[in-house]
């Protein structure tokens, strides 16, 4: 419990991911992606009941070993390429409740994919989320300049044109508004949120901007990335931004 609310962390792990196989499972540093989120979760005591969302057992069985619940498997219908994250957080949160016979107030989603997490992270989005009043606060890091939207091509058959119009007006990214996108480290989400809105967003959704590089696994070089930023120390010292 913490700001006084029950707090469930969901953790989504599906075992059919098609760029990398199994990658929830996947080793960074010789350690498995979703047992690194149940080592951030050990060192989150105000969490009230942490558990996987999975159709996989071997991810099932990390998980256990690791201090993170399995309380149920993740239907078939829920496990396929095109389900969202809503639909995902809405069954595990039924699920919980009807096991244990309450309510969470707050539901956390960790992705095993954002191995580069601190508690610290975690708990600043739930301290916001609370405190703020908001429906969902999520963690977010600032895109390149080179991947902004407004720099953006599109090949409509063999001819070059801008994703957007407007970026043949961009000369120096000093024209840019910066953009920012999710980095999975930490989603903070109320209950009224997923249940009565049916969404993670909700209608007033705040964030933590975290300023250090996250690397968010999806290919072989993003867990390269991972590696290379913990052995320059880089997840040792990241510090959400107070804001």
């Amino acid at each position: 419990m913490l700001e006084s609310k029950t707090i469930l962390v969901v953790v989504p792990a599906r075992g059919g991911s098609k760029g990398m196989k199994l990658k929830n499972i996947r080793k960074l540093n010789g350690v498995p992606l979703v047992a690194l989120v149940g080592r951030v979760v050990k060192q989150l005591p105000y969490v009230d009941r942490a558990v996987v969302s999975t159709d996989h057992e071997k991810i099932a069985q990390i998980a256990k070993e690791n201090g993170l619940d399995v309380p149920f498997m993740r239907p078939n219908a829920l496990s396929g390429d095109f389900v969202g994250d809503w639909e995902v957080l809405n069954h595990a949160l039924l699920e919980c409740e009807q096991i244990d016979g309450r309510q969470y107030d707050v539901i956390v989603m960790l992705q095993p994919t954002s191995p580069l997490r601190q508690p610290d992270h975690v708990t600043a989005s739930i301290e916001k989320l609370t405190k703020g009043g908001f429906d969902a606060v999520w963690t977010v890091s600032e895109t390149d300049a080179k991947a902004h939207p407004l720099k953006q091509l599109v090949i409509r058959k063999d001819n070059l044109d801008y994703y957007d119009p407007a970026g043949a007006n961009i000369i120096a990214r000093q024209q840019l508004t910066p953009v920012y996108h999710k980095n999975g480290v930490a989603y903070a989400i109320t209950r009224d949120c997923i249940i009565n809105k049916k969404s993670i967003k909700g209608d007033k959704t705040s964030f933590i901007l975290i300023n250090k590089i996250m690397a968010n696994i999806d290919t072989e070089f993003d867990l390269r990335l991972a590696e290379f930023v913990i052995k320059q120390g880089g997840n040792s010292s990241q510090q959400p931004s107070k804001v």
